[in-house]
């Protein structure tokens, strides 16, 4: 039993993508009794995926679909999958990624390939009320790794063995920000550095700021009226950006994520190389140039402003960039 449906929406599922890290295309694979519950699960998903496709369970399902899915959902004990597969796993880059969930949809637990598709699905699952138990070093520790970080940015890893070593300098807290460089040149880089490609020169970076404490709704209208005074719409959105000050702000979060939009952050030294026209207090005040210009320059594949700041009830500022 199978059924596909076409995402045409601009999500974080529909990204191209060279390495493996987004998941495009999933199988959820699930025994006769759970059918049910596989169409719901299809339903919840269906327009954040190309194609979304039910498999009945039998002894050599995976083996048979192997690599027709970025990845498998199975609904399912978690043994059943690892046993069925475990003969089938070569490479991380490559393999197709398995997350599993209860009938209940109580868990919904990666396996294997946690940031290349199994994580997503199980964020994806959370809707339904499924708790995603993360079990990759990063996601644990509450840090983003360097493939979460491409998939915000809307880019992907060109060189997948460097991500050990700059994945565990996220856990040391010592990578720091994504840093930008723009050609034509040629770049020698050791087998320590992960290198991110765009997928898209033509998107648009919302360089956003706020007072503590603006709620979801302030980020959205501010999106939106910025967005307005422009040839853009959300659908040009390559992500939002901000200070890293602002890492936590749940308003701004929470708005991004109803988007279906990364979050990417930038630290005061790369703000400060990326100032914007417009004068903001907050230098002054604490040393910080105005975060919504300058992220939205720093962002930017040209580094420059499309729109300059502007305000939203004086909670949230606005700046365009690409």
């Amino acid at each position: 039993m199978s059924s596909g449906t076409d995402n045409d929406d601009g999500s974080h599922c529909s990204t191209p993508d060279s390495d493996g890290e987004v998941a495009e295309e999933i199988a959820i694979v699930a025994f006769e009794r759970k059918m049910e519950t596989a169409e719901e699960i299809s339903d919840e998903l269906a327009d954040r995926y190309e194609t979304i496709d039910i498999l009945e369970y039998h002894g050599d399902v995976f083996e048979e679909f192997w690599g027709e899915y970025d990845c498998f959902v199975g609904l399912m004990a978690s043994g059943i999958a690892m046993r069925k597969t475990a003969h089938l796993l070569d490479d991380k880059w490559d393999d197709p990624a398995i997350c599993v969930v209860d009938e209940e949809l109580t868990w919904a637990i990666p396996i294997t390939g946690g940031h290349h598709g199994a994580n997503q699905v199980a964020q994806d699952l959370a809707t339904m009320g499924a708790v995603p138990a993360m079990t990759t070093a990063s996601e644990a520790a509450g840090k983003q790794g360097v493939e979460s970080r491409a998939k915000a940015m809307d880019a992907h890893v060109v060189n997948g063995d460097s991500t050990v070593k700059t994945n565990l300098a996220v856990l040391d807290d010592d990578l720091g920000p994504v840093a930008r460089l723009e050609g034509p040149r040629a770049v020698l880089v050791g087998d320590d550095v992960t290198v991110l490609k765009r997928n898209t020169q033509n998107g648009i970076v919302v360089g956003t700021g706020s007072v503590s404490g603006a709620d979801t709704e302030a980020f959205l209208a501010a999106w939106e009226e910025a967005l307005e005074q422009t040839e853009y719409g959300f659908a040009d959105v390559e992500f939002v950006a901000t200070a890293t000050r602002k890492a936590e702000e749940e308003g701004l979060l929470e708005a991004a994520r109803e988007l279906d939009l990364g979050v990417v952050t930038f630290d005061r030294e790369t703000l400060l190389d990326h100032e914007g026209p417009t004068p903001s207090k907050s230098k002054e005040l604490i040393g910080w140039p105005g975060v919504s210009e300058a992220s939205a320059i720093a962002g930017g594949a040209k580094q420059e402003l499309v729109l300059e700041k502007r305000s939203y009830e004086n909670e949230v500022t606005v700046a365009i960039g690409r």
